[in-house]
């Protein structure tokens, strides 16, 4: 069940994302305890000429200390004509304990929804999300009042 094996993590806020043109960098996220982390970035509006691009950096085991480091591979360019799309990674068993994502916004202004990171393949079930998380899972639901 999804709300077993994934831990889901606001890792930037909506606000964060608003239109601009500098660089979001995530929370670090601390994969200890999970096989795979998946960012999602959704897009807003991003004006002509943008220039654009999201990747994910690791750091061992100071989340707050160490210097992070780009992934090999995953940065990924973000079109001026990609807007309300959504673009992911993911980093299948990193090398090192803590991620983040960065998103390089330049020249002009490209709007983020944020930035989400699934942790998933978890080593330990069930699975504790965090206090800002919150939903709820129907197993067999019966047609009626919802």
């Amino acid at each position: 069940m999804f709300g077993d094996d994934f831990k889901i993590f606001i890792a930037t806020t909506t606000t964060l994302g608003a239109a601009a043109a500098t660089t979001i960098t995530s929370s670090a996220v601390d994969t200890a305890g999970f096989n795979e982390c998946t960012f999602i970035v959704p897009l807003g509006t991003i004006v002509s000429g943008a220039v654009t691009s999201l990747k994910v950096q690791q750091s061992s085991d100071d989340a707050a200390t160490d210097t992070y480091d780009d992934l090999l591979g995953s940065n990924q360019a973000i079109a001026d004509t990609d807007d309300d799309k959504l673009k992911y990674v993911t980093i299948v068993r990193p090398q090192k304990r803590y991620l983040k994502c960065i998103v390089t916004r330049g020249t002009q202004n490209a709007t983020i929804g944020g930035i989400i990171a699934i942790l998933h393949r978890s080593r330990t079930r069930p699975v504790t999300q965090g206090a800002n998380v919150a939903g709820e899972q129907f197993i067999y639901p019966a047609e009626g009042t919802a």
